[in-house]
């Protein structure tokens, strides 16, 4: 029944929050002189979190958080040099090079020719397709849909868009939260590829008893679901 399989990009097409995680540990040695690590690296995400509505996800959204969490819990006084740190921080993940995952092109190759193949996908629209063409994994994609959220609405738009039904449709990803629950709840299908670091914000603690949902050790194990 299925006719498209979208995959999510970062943590499911290739590495992405090893990054963010790296970074963020450079961040909280930075600001130790003010607080302990982990006492930062709290702070951090509280920050995140609030700022979501505003800035979307991404290195940008990021890099502005930290920010703004440096000014506050220095109460104003980090000097300007941590400041350009943090920027330069940003600017480092947004050169990074894209690795892909392990067997991502022997999949697509595999499917290209008997689904309509997707990116769907959430973050920075200018940071997304910089990674997508750096991946060179473009021209696989029937559609590319970078959304500022990964919501039920959202993705029936997206199904809408594609002219056809949920139980047509096929999600693969990293994070329950994102890529699982709210395409079960439209009737479609979900694959969850379990990525061994998770952000905070995205974990959520669920049993799935769905027979539309399949969980996979890697992305090649997606091909003895769906050929």
């Amino acid at each position: 029944m299925i006719k498209v399989i979208a995959f999510d990009a970062d943590d499911t097409l290739w590495h992405n929050e090893v990054y963010f995680q790296e970074i963020e540990h450079k961040f909280c040695a930075l600001l130790e002189e003010y607080l302990p690590q982990h006492t930062v690296a709290r702070e951090l995400l509280q920050t995140e979190i609030q700022n979501i509505n505003l800035y979307g996800y991404g290195v940008k959204a990021f890099m502005l958080s930290m920010i703004e969490t440096a000014i506050r819990i220095s109460d104003n006084t980090i000097k300007p040099a941590a400041i350009n740190k943090i920027i330069s921080f940003g600017k480092d993940m947004l050169d990074k090079p894209v690795q892909k995952m392990d067997g991502v092109v022997e999949v697509l190759e595999s499917l290209k020719n008997r689904y309509r193949l997707v990116v769907a996908t959430k973050g920075d629209l200018l940071d997304q397709e910089r990674k997508l063409k750096k991946s060179n994994l473009e021209h696989y994609f029937h559609h590319i849909e970078i959304m500022s959220e990964k919501g039920q609405a959202d993705y029936q738009k997206l199904i809408s868009h594609l002219d056809i039904r949920p139980s047509e449709f096929l999600m693969v990803g990293n994070s329950l939260k994102s890529d699982v629950l709210p395409v079960l709840k439209l009737g479609a299908h979900a694959i969850h590829i379990p990525y061994h670091i998770t952000w905070d914000h995205e974990k959520v603690e669920t049993t799935i008893t769905d027979e539309n949902f399949k969980q996979v050790e890697r992305i090649v194990d997606v091909l003895n679901v769906v050929l």
